[in-house]
């Protein structure tokens, strides 16, 4: 019977979990795109920065989306490092309001008479045709399931009568007797149970209900709350260690911060707590001591990390320092390598969406790069400085081939989420994107191996077959720096026509040139075999003329769809 209530518990647990991934998620796709401008706009300096962070992650219910929204911003220049540190701070205030929604409405509120009536408002909301309304419907379906999760979580503790189990009991009196040293080790515990669960809103929930129904005192609980507080930067720390530099050094200074707090209210931790818990009797005088001790367990989490910012936010730039000397870029790999798309953020898909977007305009620009490449491999006569220019290209070829699928693979993860119909359409665009700059790649690296066979023959082309390809070779670029203009795009300003209009130029001048290509090889001006290769570049060009504006296209029609 034990054991069958012990499943039961992990269900409970589960539940709790996916009804504050399901509310946080619908909160994102309710207010993302304002929260991502709210937060560009509002990080001028460490103070708008730390109250920036507190109000969005109050907002969306998840200091996670936050972290990916500031990182995100970081990759993209929008946020300095140091402006990125102060919304992390602030999202460690917001993310206390989970607690106190817990406390007020699972242990003051009787939620079994509305968790159903929300159920029954929920469901015809998810199912209509709105995405708003049904964002809505999922925040509340989400909000319920959180909140039945947490009630049955209570009920199966008290079946379980672990006040009075004699070997847990025995387990706790025992930690008592060793002092300070039990503090240290229910913090471990708190740190280890968060890790594992990967959810601090889970372990403050059983925290919670433990010391409701007094298996633990206000010590211990508060020992586990400081845990909590280590574990879940340890969590990011370990999802982004497959990241980019700037990401891995966000995680660090959140874990800087975190466990320099917890250290500090260690050297004062009775004080602090008698102070937390006298302050919550005074405010909150003869009521139930049940719920009176998980207000004291929110308090606390509230207060730590208020002091711990009042603190540390005169300190941003030394930590800014330590974290920059610690994880230094692999300057071997930062050129070669997904910047923006980094592990362990897709447990927020609406956001990472703008991830996405980012590391296709790195690719769109790693393009035109290449073609650059193309362009002077054309003119490089020294045979060392032709190789070398050639294996570059090539392997640039290589890295666009990996950038497609990643990028690929990235996008298909992040539709697998809870996303509205509108960012569907997005990713979908995006995916079109990202296999025609690929195409691009592979054109530009056809166009190498043209010239690398006209290189390793006797003869060279005419002035006159230079002069074309040079004007084809112009018309393609122009057509290139518009595509990047406009894939980088965010605010309209960019002209889509002027493609099209590049397009067709590139489509008539090939056209020209293969009609007086076959009356020069008749004049005997050149060679047939040289002819070859002069067409071959001419038409690689067309292609890849045709490729940028596929690109044009989904992007465009992206925008429309907005």
């Amino acid at each position: 019977m034990s054991i069958f209530i012990f499943l039961k518990l992990i269900g409970s647990l589960a539940l709790l979990m996916y009804g504050m991934k399901t509310m946080s998620e619908a909160l994102q796709k309710l207010t993302g795109g304002q929260l991502r401008h709210f937060l560009g706009a509002m990080t001028t300096n460490r103070f708008t920065g730390l109250l920036t962070g507190a109000f969005v992650t109050a907002s969306v219910q998840s200091s996670t989306a936050t972290t990916v929204m500031t990182v995100s911003f970081v990759n993209a220049g929008l946020l300095t490092l140091a402006q990125a540190i102060s919304v992390i701070m602030g999202a460690n205030i917001g993310r206390t309001v989970t607690a106190w929604i817990m406390s007020v409405f699972g242990f003051q509120i009787d939620m079994n008479n509305l968790i159903f009536p929300l159920f029954a408002l929920a469901v015809p909301l998810i199912f209509s045709n709105k995405s708003q309304k049904k964002s809505f419907g999922e925040f509340i379906f989400g909000f319920a399931f959180m909140f039945l999760g947490l009630t049955t979580l209570r009920e199966n503790a008290m079946h379980m009568d672990l006040e009075h189990n004699a070997a847990i009991l025995g387990f706790i009196t025992s930690c008592k007797e060793w002092g300070f040293l039990s503090i240290l080790l229910f913090l471990l515990i708190g740190s280890i149970i968060t890790m594992c669960a990967q959810s601090s809103a889970a372990v403050m929930a059983i925290t919670l209900i433990l010391c409701s129904s007094g298996v633990l005192d206000l010590y211990l609980g508060i020992a586990l709350v400081m845990g909590e507080n280590i574990g879940t930067t340890v969590t990011s720390n370990i999802a982004a260690l497959t990241a980019n530099a700037q990401a891995r050094r966000a995680a660090l200074a959140h874990f800087i911060f975190n466990t320099f707090g917890v250290i500090w209210i260690l050297c004062i931790f009775h004080p602090f707590v008698n102070m937390v818990s006298d302050m919550v009797e005074h405010l909150f005088p003869g009521g139930n001591p049940e719920v009176a001790i998980t207000y004291k367990l929110s308090a606390f989490h509230t207060a730590f990390n208020i002091c711990n910012v009042l603190i540390l936010i005169w300190f941003i730039k030394p930590i800014e320092k330590i974290v920059c000397w610690v994880i230094k870029p692999k300057e071997d790999e930062e050129e070669f390598r997904l910047r923006f798309i980094t592990g362990g953020l897709l447990s927020t898909a609406e956001l990472s969406i703008v991830q996405a977007r980012k590391e296709i305009n790195l690719f769109a620009e790693r393009t035109r790069r290449m073609f650059g490449m193309v362009r002077d491999l054309l003119h490089t006569s020294n045979e060392n400085d032709f190789n070398k220019l050639f294996s570059r290209i090539e392997k640039y070829e290589n890295i666009s081939d990996n950038m497609e699928l990643e990028i690929a693979n990235y996008l298909n993860q992040v539709s697998e989420g809870r996303l509205s119909s509108e960012s569907k359409l997005k990713i979908r665009a995006m995916l079109r994107e990202v296999t025609e700059i690929e195409s691009i790649g592979d054109s530009c690296y056809n166009l190498a191996r043209t010239i690398n066979h006209k290189y390793r023959g006797n003869e060279d082309f005419t002035e006159k077959q230079y002069s074309h390809i040079h004007q084809m070779f112009q018309l393609t670029d122009d057509a290139l720096n518009q595509m990047v203009s406009l894939v980088e795009d965010e605010g309209h300003q960019v002209d889509v026509n002027k493609s099209f209009n590049l397009e067709n130029e590139i489509n008539n001048y090939r056209s020209q040139l293969k009609n007086q290509n076959v009356l020069d090889v008749n004049n005997k001006e050149y060679d047939y075999q040289m002819g070859v290769h002069y067409m071959d570049l001419i038409g690689e060009c067309e292609k890849l003329g045709d490729y940028i504006v596929n690109v044009v296209e989904a992007r465009t029609d992206m925008k429309e769809k907005k």
